[in-house]
């Protein structure tokens, strides 16, 4: 059974669509950009919005009740693929603060995103 998730922690969606689904064994979040859910608003600096697309996706994957230790698999989404390095540093940071083994990943050199932000991430979290 597929349990819609929402949470005031990330923000909300701003199309036809849910924050993220809980499968009952699997967790997949939708594409998470960098909006501070309490402001609404975006930094221009990219590791602040790397750290906050972050914060957002663990805010849904914690509305299931796991936590970022059970995250398994992310898709980052950049708008300029020269931000790499600086993403990668904040990525890797963010796990290590969570104590948390990092998970498989890809990313991507995108045109555009939603809101012209530099970066969107989804994840899969898996209920061990």
């Amino acid at each position: 059974m597929t349990q819609v998730l929402h949470t005031d922690q990330a923000p909300a969606a701003i199309g036809p669509y849910v924050q993220g689904v809980d499968l009952g064994n699997m967790v997949l979040t939708s594409g998470q950009i960098p909006v501070n859910p309490a402001t609404g608003e975006v930094s221009d600096d990219i590791a602040e919005q790397a750290r906050q697309s972050l914060e957002n996706v663990k805010a849904v994957v914690e509305s299931s009740g796991l936590k970022v230790a059970d995250i398994v698999k992310m898709t980052v989404f950049v708008k300029d693929l020269n931000d790499f390095a600086t993403v990668n540093d904040v990525y890797g940071k963010f796990f290590d603060e969570h104590n948390a083994p990092y998970p498989a990943r890809s990313c991507v050199e995108v045109a555009r995103l939603p809101k012209d932000v530099k970066i969107e991430i989804e994840a899969i979290a898996v209920r061990k």
